[in-house]
């Protein structure tokens, strides 16, 4: 998998936007929204494209990888990085999880080195929580929202 960062633009945001993913992944699923484009166009969002110049994916970095109802339990006290991603729901099951990752948390590497990264994640997402464990984050908070519980997991940097 040849990947690269590129920086977000409105036709990136509008295609990740348009992204639907199955039951019960549809809960990540998102609108074209004049907000949702300006969330992305921020400066914290990052698209992920392959060699032939399609959108793969999406990175975010700081407090936009972070659930706000998080913050009144205390999860995001402590120094972290914080990482959120997204991958185009064609490529989701298929095997490409891992490598995806690991592209993500080596951009984190270069350019945060020595501290740990954190990321938040669904509870009911067994496939991604397996998949960040096979990459060594271990479970750390967990918190509930009005729609769905969410958890923490942390890894050395």
């Amino acid at each position: 998998m040849n990947l690269t960062i590129k920086k977000m633009d409105i036709n990136s945001a509008k295609t990740i936007l348009s992204w639907r993913y199955e039951k019960p992944y549809d809960f990540y699923n998102n609108d074209i929204t004049e907000e949702g484009i300006n969330e992305l166009l921020d400066g914290s969002y990052q698209a992920i494209i392959d060699k032939n110049n399609k959108i793969f994916g999406y990175l975010c970095i700081g407090e936009s990888a972070q659930i706000p109802v998080g913050h009144k339990h205390g999860v995001y006290n402590d120094k972290y990085v914080d990482m959120g991603l997204g991958m185009d729901p064609y490529y989701v099951g298929k095997g490409y999880g891992y490598e995806f990752c690991t592209y993500i948390m080596n951009h984190i590497k270069e350019n945060s080195p020595g501290i740990p990264i954190r990321l938040s994640v669904a509870t009911f997402n067994d496939r991604a929580i397996n998949l960040y464990e096979k990459l060594g984050f271990i479970k750390k908070d967990k918190f509930t929202t009005d729609f769905a519980e969410f958890i923490t997991m942390i890894k050395d940097n």
